[in-house]
């Protein structure tokens, strides 16, 4: 699994950085993204979903107000 701390990175750095990262797991592997909640987070995931680099997303809500994604890559 790869991890991505993007909690503090502005918008939209944020979802290039996640992209990048992505592009480069091979299909099946787990990206695990944690995000500042709020606008970074709706971007990233809007922009996300129905793409076909992802099979799954999921998004976890965490206690001091970050999120964290689980991405499987299509």
């Amino acid at each position: 699994m790869t991890v991505l701390d993007l909690r503090g990175t502005p918008c939209p750095l944020n979802f290039i950085r996640t992209r990048l990262a992505l592009e480069a797991l091979a299909p099946g592997s787990t990206l695990q993204v944690w995000l500042d909640a709020g606008e970074p987070d709706r971007l990233v995931v809007e922009s996300l979903q129905g793409s076909d680099q992802v099979k799954q997303l999921e998004r976890i809500p965490q206690i001091d107000g970050s999120v964290q994604l689980k991405i499987i890559r299509g």
